[in-house]
């Protein structure tokens, strides 16, 4: 088994809740499902982006469109459902204890309780130029266009 692909045990868990694989009418023959899931687990688990896909699960549009259509008709969700289903008769889930893992969710400064950025005036770089002309002259302009006459 690859490192990222499905097990054979996994496999035939799953392959009876899988739609029918449909006959190519035209064009390319329609790519197998195993390989299919184990392209769309490589991504889930490594992170990349559909377009870097190693050419050996074959085209990403592929296995995106796949992924997406079975996203939108249910599939996954029908799978998760008998999967937990198969856990929770066993027992080996526990329905009263829910954890969210937010080790990567990002959050803006603010909510770690670090202090709102703002201009300082001190600074001649971020000030605002009427702010900058009455706290000091600039050495380039006399003083009657300073005074703005």
């Amino acid at each position: 088994m690859p490192r990222h692909g499905l097990s054979d045990e996994g496999w035939e868990r799953i392959k009876a809740l899988l739609p029918e694989e449909e006959p190519s009418r035209r064009g390319r023959p329609w790519a197998p499902h195993r390989k299919v899931i184990d392209a769309a687990l490589w991504i889930l688990r490594t992170g990349s982006p559909w377009r870097d896909l190693p050419e050996s699960f074959g085209a990403w549009e592929t296995v995106y469109g796949r992924f997406r259509r079975w996203s939108r008709d249910g599939t996954w969700d029908k799978i998760l459902a008998d999967l937990q289903a198969d856990l929770r008769d066993n027992g080996e889930i526990d329905m009263e204890l829910w954890c969210v893992d937010g080790t990567i969710t990002r959050a803006a400064r603010c909510a770690g309780g670090a202090p709102k950025k703002t201009i300082r005036p001190e600074n001649p770089k971020t000030m605002r130029w009427d702010d900058l002309k009455a706290a000091s002259l600039r050495k380039s302009m006399s003083k009657r266009m300073a005074r703005g006459t």
